[in-house]
């Protein structure tokens, strides 16, 4: 994968377009997470968010620069 995408003539690195995809699937996975109502088994919600976030961003890292 290169290392940086072009859009629209605009170079972007291909962390910025990691992040934008790693934070809908963070949205999303949280959208579920609280219909279910599993929050209420975790001790701080917020933690739990960022640390599904930095796992998820982590791993598209990994995809794409391992």
């Amino acid at each position: 994968m290169p290392r940086e995408i072009a859009f629209h003539g605009l170079y972007m690195p291909t962390v910025t377009v990691m992040f934008l995809i790693a934070a809908v699937l963070a949205w999303v996975l949280d959208r579920i997470l609280s219909a279910l109502d599993m929050y209420r088994f975790f001790w701080h919600p917020a933690l739990l968010r960022l640390s599904m976030f930095a796992c998820i961003f982590g791993g598209l890292g990994l995809t794409v620069y391992g």
